[in-house]
């Protein structure tokens, strides 16, 4: 029997209200439920706006430790419902510790583990430095009901060792949650197009599925705010973009791949079977250094 696998991505705005938001984003997963969707990647850090714009001391007080975020709560109990699979973006609290993390919510609401974003950006808009930590938990790969799902962070996205160590773990679709819009720096810089490509170039250089969700909408965290492009998408193993939303749209994009098919092909281009392991160190094993 062949194996196939359903995945959508969320593309939608977020206000300053979590229960809100929350409940936006469960609205947006029973709609991907519905038309076929069984794992289904919600936006980066939907708990509320997009803070790092500026840095502000308030905001850490809304992280919360991963098994008791509720943003975690909420979509394990989804998850449960309508039997699919969440990654689910949260800003996690450890101790003294702040992290952009990931937990995997696996159909019949099972967290699988956290995994906290590992390349963290510091620049005008994006002072991320200042509330997260760099991930202390490598690169991961999770197994769920229906596929092994690797995921990034946003930041991630562009290293195209993050993608190549979740492929050598085993990962079967690439999924990367973003928060990504205009640069503050710069009005006349737009960045869609690039930050597209770059995730593209990971399906094509390792024959695989990307699924990239992103926010829309202008967030007046700042006097000047910020405003998200979307254009959220999914590639195939080509790069192609087979779903794909402009940068207003809101909804969800559905779409299902051969895993069957997809093994071989990749098989059949040699990537891996050509990799020289001897060069790369740490990363041959498919973990960070």
């Amino acid at each position: 029997m062949t194996r196939t696998v359903t995945v959508a991505a969320i593309q939608t705005s977020y206000g300053d209200d979590m229960a809100a938001n929350i409940k936006k984003t469960a609205d947006f997963v029973r709609e991907a439920a519905s038309k076929g969707a069984q794992v289904i990647l919600p936006s980066e850090l939907f708990q509320g706006p997009y803070f790092c714009v500026s840095q502000e001391e308030k905001w850490f007080a809304t992280a919360y430790e991963w098994r008791t975020h509720p943003a975690v709560i909420a979509m394990a109990e989804l998850a449960r419902e309508l039997n699919v699979a969440i990654p689910v973006s949260i800003y996690e609290r450890e101790g003294p510790h702040y992290f952009n993390s990931l937990v995997m919510i696996d159909a019949g609401g099972e967290a699988l583990g956290v995994y906290r974003k590992s390349h963290i950006p510091d620049g005008p808009g994006y002072q991320e430095k200042y509330y997260f930590r760099p991930g202390d938990t490598g690169f991961k790969v999770w197994d769920t009901k229906f596929a092994k799902i690797g995921v990034g962070i946003c930041w991630d996205q562009w290293y195209p060792e993050t993608a190549r160590s979740m492929m050598l773990m085993g990962a079967e679709i690439l999924m990367y949650p973003t928060a990504i819009g205009s640069e503050p720096h710069d009005t006349s810089l737009d960045t869609a197009a690039p930050w597209q490509r770059a995730m593209q170039g990971h399906a094509v250089s390792n024959v695989v599925p990307v699924v990239a969700s992103n926010r829309i909408g202008h967030e007046q965290v700042t006097e000047a705010g910020q405003t998200f492009y979307g254009h959220s998408f999914i590639a195939n193993h080509r790069g192609d973009l087979v779903e794909l939303f402009g940068a207003k749209d809101e909804g969800v994009l559905v779409h299902t791949f051969d895993l069957d098919y997809l093994h071989t092909h990749r098989a059949a281009w040699g990537f891996f079977r050509d990799r020289r392991t001897d060069l790369y160190g740490p990363l041959a094993s498919g973990r960070p250094a």
